[in-house]
């Protein structure tokens, strides 16, 4: 077993063990508006559940120079972002959302999205999702590293209404099958769902 501590490692180093062995990770598409009105798409694969009750998502968005990317900008001006769920039918157009932009450029005009509007935000959904969750700010995490300087904004964002696809709901619940998500992995590969096992858990 090779053994390493966090300074004999490169920040290089330190991401491509994480992202190669903390696997697979689900993927969030999130779209949020600045206050000058332009749609931001992006995709975050440090993304999870925090808790149900209430139903809270985790998003960690990497700062670069200290500085907020748009997402979070957005989302720590505004309050709000739509999650969707990525998917086999919309995983390359949600990578495509991913290319540098400017600021003032949107990445709808870089992709097929089409927009949709929500329920009780002002940011607008996307059509080509079978999942997405309105969301609020409920709380923002500013990580340091050991230098003092912000690297991370982490975001919790809290659910306030849901959409979920007719064709993939049965019943109350989700068919993992029909749905389709992909997840990342290291570089430029993804996973889908693949095998399906039950491992009963202990009473």
């Amino acid at each position: 077993m090779l053994e390493f501590s966090p300074e004999q490692l490169t920040d290089k180093e330190k991401k491509k063990f994480l992202i190669g062995s903390v696997i697979p990770r689900p993927i969030a598409l999130l779209s949020t508006i600045s206050d000058d009105g332009v749609i931001n798409v992006a995709p975050f694969s440090y993304f999870n559940i925090v808790t149900y009750n209430p139903p809270i998502f985790s998003v960690a968005v990497q700062r670069e120079e200290g500085e907020s990317k748009d997402t979070a900008r957005n989302i720590l001006d505004n309050k709000e972002a739509v999650v969707h769920i990525v998917d086999a039918d919309n995983v390359e157009q949600a990578n495509n959302t991913s290319a540098p932009l400017s600021k003032g450029e949107s990445e709808l005009d870089i992709s097929s999205f089409t927009t949709v509007d929500s329920k009780t935000l002002k940011v607008p959904g996307l059509n080509e999702t079978k999942v997405r969750y309105e969301t609020e700010l409920h709380q923002n995490v500013v990580i340091y590293n050991e230098e003092n300087i912000p690297t991370t904004d982490l975001l919790l964002l809290k659910v306030k209404h849901y959409h979920i696809d007719s064709d993939i709901y049965h019943n109350g619940y989700i068919d993992p099958l029909k749905l389709k998500a992909v997840s990342r992995l290291a570089g430029n590969d993804y996973a889908d769902i693949g095998k399906i096992f039950t491992v009963e858990r202990p009473e």
